[in-house]
């Protein structure tokens, strides 16, 4: 499975080229995951809302036809692009999800972090008064707030064309986490967006990114 860092890439023209290799891939093209990092920018899935925006300002907002709602992208957040043929690799959308959300729970557990999932919420969360804590989460009863005590560290949005992977997650390492205040991130009013370092996790970008891909090789890799 080929990786490549793109570097600091405008959104759209990591959608681009995303798109065109998906559409141009044959059978026999090899699986690749692209890491990078974008300008600020907000993207706004297929499913998104205009409300769930409250407040651009001098940030773009661009449409995407990944899943999910609206997100923010900065510089200091990893970014994995995941360009995978489902077919091939002999797993279907649920489990592709699972499997990239046990990448970003296994890096986080490198620094002592422990990420957990919220079911119906895609993604990863991680306790905002003790992020270390290896306790299981309780089970939210009907009509209370699912993310009490809970800040959003990850968020996924994929693409599934004719089999075949694009868009994928960003994990939030060391960035500007302001802009998430003025949407409602991925749909979720009030979520709490969190990143490493205000969670107390000084580690440079490079060495979660060097983490992360050995995680996504291992657990996307065709049988």
């Amino acid at each position: 499975m080929n990786t490549r860092d793109l570097g600091l890439i405008d959104y759209a023209q990591a959608f681009s080229q995303m798109r065109a290799f998906t559409d141009a891939r044959q059978s026999d093209t090899d699986d690749e995951i692209w890491f990078c990092q974008h300008p600020p920018v907000f993207t706004q899935g297929l499913a998104g809302k205009a409300d769930h925006v409250r407040d651009v300002g001098d940030i773009p907002i661009v449409p995407s036809n990944r899943g999910g709602q609206v997100t923010y992208h900065g510089p200091g957040q990893l970014i994995a692009y995941p360009l995978i043929d489902l077919k091939r690799a002999g797993y279907f959308v649920k489990e592709y999800v699972y499997k990239l959300e046990e990448a970003v729970i296994r890096t986080l557990a490198t620094v002592d972090v422990v990420g957990h999932r919220i079911r119906s919420a895609p993604g990863i969360y991680v306790r905002l008064d003790n992020p270390f804590d290896h306790a299981k989460l309780g089970t939210a009863e009907p009509g209370e707030d699912p993310f009490r005590g809970l800040g959003k560290i990850s968020a996924l949005g994929i693409k599934v064309s004719r089999h075949c992977t694009y868009h994928g997650l960003a994990l939030n390492v060391k960035m500007d986490l302001q802009p998430f205040q003025r949407i409602n991130p991925c749909g979720y009013a009030g979520l709490q967006t969190v990143d490493l370092h205000t969670i107390g996790v000084d580690a440079p970008l490079a060495d979660i990114q060097q983490k992360l891909a050995h995680y996504l090789r291992q657990f996307l890799a065709t049988p």
